[in-house]
């Protein structure tokens, strides 16, 4: 039976979660994952825990938010005057919105709170900061 190397295409199932035992994804729901090893498709430090596996071997993984999406940044939370949206715009905490940058550059970006002055969103990943833990199972490897 193969195993699991840099180059091999897989075929996984996981559940992730949080400390705190929150799912914050599942092929159980979404269906098994199939990727390229190598191919930067997965973190680099979930790819490298593949190598070596065979098909029907299971694993738990633990990846430090460094390993995963990084830190919370403080300079990704910015305030925007109300001002600057049209006095008709709906804007609600949770709200994702596109934010232009100079330069050309935009972001989608989450409105963490909102008063009759200013408006501000959140550029960090939602799991940013996060150590995320995955139960994995190889399901086939080619």
């Amino acid at each position: 039976m193969a195993r699991a190397q840099t180059g091999s295409t897989v075929t996984i199932s996981y559940i992730g979660t949080l400390d705190n035992g929150k799912i914050f994804h599942s092929t159980d729901e979404h269906g098994p994952l199939t990727i390229t090893i190598g191919a930067d498709q997965l973190f680099p430090a979930l790819e490298q825990a593949l190598i070596g596996m065979r098909a029907g071997e299971t694993k738990n993984v633990v990846l430090s938010s460094d390993e995963a999406y990084g830190p919370r940044l403080r300079e990704n939370i910015i305030q925007i005057s109300r001002q600057a949206f049209p006095a008709d715009k709906e804007i609600s905490v949770g709200q994702k919105l596109s934010i232009a940058f100079t330069g050309g550059s935009s972001r989608v970006m989450v409105v963490t709170a909102v008063n009759e002055n200013e408006v501000t969103v959140d550029g960090n990943h939602a799991l940013a900061g996060c150590e995320l833990s995955f139960a994995l199972r190889m399901d086939r490897v080619e």
